[in-house]
């Protein structure tokens, strides 16, 4: 089966690569989730225009990502969430509340799809975060949870 992919696929593609995968796989997952959409002529069209999409939030080069990590290994970067007594938070953090703290602390802007949380933060602390800038590099930098409100 021929799809064009929409969203970041790990191990398939990127928005708007045009890919060959097994018809359950396709059919199952990837048009149900949203992930892909079914190759036409017409969609094959479309193509264009997700990666012009995908070239204005991407990283330019090798060079950018590299300043992109340097810039955000150096910042500190806190997070204010609702906690209980004993340390644990009311729900947890999200790709998007991290996103909104590094913007915050000045970092640059990122896509919460390339972020890595380690699981569910769900308590408050530090805890390591990791960001794939490029496929050959990946940002380390520390968020710290501190309680509030």
């Amino acid at each position: 089966m021929k799809i064009i992919l929409t969203q970041e696929v790990s191990g398939l593609g990127a928005p708007g690569d045009i890919v060959e995968v097994k018809d359950g796989y396709g059919r199952n997952y990837l048009l149900p989730q949203g992930f892909a959409i079914a190759w036409t002529k017409g969609a094959e069209k479309q193509v264009t225009v997700i990666q012009r999409a995908r070239a204005a939030r991407e990283i330019r080069d090798l060079g950018h990502a590299n300043e992109v990590k340097a810039q955000l290994e150096g910042l500190k970067v806190n997070l204010t969430a609702r906690a209980g007594n004993g340390g644990r938070l009311f729900g947890s953090v999200t790709p998007g509340d991290v996103v909104d703290a590094v913007k915050a602390a000045g970092g640059p802007s990122l896509d919460r799809r390339r972020l890595e949380l380690p699981g569910a933060i769900k308590s408050i602390g530090s805890h390591q975060v990791r960001v794939k800038l490029h496929p050959e590099v990946t940002a380390r930098f520390d968020l710290k949870v501190v309680p509030g409100k």
